[in-house]
């Protein structure tokens, strides 16, 4: 199975860049010699979306995207796991523009046309309330969420499913 993992964000504004530090902590620790869970995927740190981002999905299986995200609903620092079709459609807001699509959009036209993109698209969110100041560090429950989402793309990638 063809994997591609995606570091999600913008690396200067803040905690959007908590999606490249996770994906930065997996490739330090699946480079110890005696982890067990060593697959073969692909990995890039990206800082866009829709179309763009679909782009980088293409003759992949699977893709595991780590990102930033602000529902409003959860405390900062929660981690949720969900299927692409499942996280809200960000049509509306910072992801997208009036040029470009949402994910969901973007792949769905990429399906419907042919193109070999990931039936398997998972989104492993952590939550912020601070997705827009210009800054290279995160806040404080954002950072200490990274160890623990960190583990979980282990887990999803040891997963062969």
């Amino acid at each position: 199975m063809r994997t591609i993992l995606i570091g999600l964000g913008n690396p200067i504004l803040g905690d959007d860049a908590v999606g490249w530090k996770v994906v930065e902590q997996v490739e330090q620790q699946l480079q110890r010699p005696q982890h067990e869970n060593q697959e073969l995927f692909d990995i890039i740190y990206v800082s866009i979306g829709g179309l763009g981002l679909m782009e980088h999905l293409i003759d992949y299986d699977r893709a595991i995207i780590v990102d930033a995200m602000d529902s409003g609903k959860v405390a900062p620092g929660t981690i949720s796991t969900q299927m692409l079709e499942d996280v809200f459609d960000l049509t509306t807001v910072h992801t997208t523009s009036v040029h470009d699509a949402s994910l969901q959009d973007a792949v769905n036209l990429a399906r419907k046309i042919g193109v070999q993109v990931p039936k398997k698209l998972i989104v492993v969110g952590i939550e912020t309330d601070s997705l827009y100041s210009f800054s290279e560090a995160l806040t404080t429950d954002v950072e200490a969420a990274i160890p623990r989402a960190a583990d979980i793309v282990i887990d999803l990638l040891a997963t062969r499913e």
